[in-house]
């Protein structure tokens, strides 16, 4: 399990019963303006809990982002797209804006990159990230991912052809200077 020593916010695995608040945040068109999810109901989430339930070594891994002080749920963070052949997978998160621009995104990303690529032994960890998400880029950034491509036309959002950039952060490897 990853370990966050940010102040605010700590790490635990996801359960149903986070399905709620989650959805509540989600459910902000504020929130997902510049990410993928289309959700409609709350029962929208419920297929992702079964996936998170797997224990196949391919299977996503999905995290509660909960405040140290009461434990309310204020995001999630996982591993999507895991391929144990490869040692590959993808990060993914979503904040609540209750602690947006508190550092949270950057310290659960690194550590759940650090988790990744030391305790699974994940040789790449990539993102995507639509390209008017400019707050999600700016922590990938911070995180020490590179920009390698520009996805056209990748992912459907909401029914309208989306562009993304690909970033990616491999093990043992500094960053490029740039």
């Amino acid at each position: 399990m990853p370990l966050t020593d940010h102040p605010l916010v700590t790490l635990r695995h996801l359960e149903r019963s986070d399905a709620p608040a989650w959805y509540a945040y989600l459910a902000d068109p504020v929130v997902v303006e510049h990410t993928s999810w289309d959700l409609r109901s709350i029962d929208d989430l419920q297929s992702h809990f079964d996936d998170y339930a797997s224990t196949q070594p391919s299977s996503p891994i999905r995290l509660a982002v909960v405040l140290r002080d009461g434990g309310r749920l204020v995001g999630t963070i996982g591993l999507n797209a895991i391929s144990p052949q490869h040692r590959t997978a993808e990060i993914a998160y979503d904040l609540a804006p209750a602690v947006w621009g508190q550092g949270v995104a950057t310290a659960i990303v690194n550590a759940v990159v650090d988790w990744g690529l030391q305790g699974l032994g994940l040789l790449r960890i990539q993102a995507t990230v639509l390209e008017s998400n400019a707050r999600s880029i700016r922590v990938l950034e911070r995180c020490a991912f590179e920009r390698e491509g520009y996805l056209r036309c990748y992912r459907q959002i909401r029914g309208r052809s989306g562009n993304f950039w690909l970033y990616a952060r491999i093990a043992d490897v500094p960053p490029v200077a740039g």
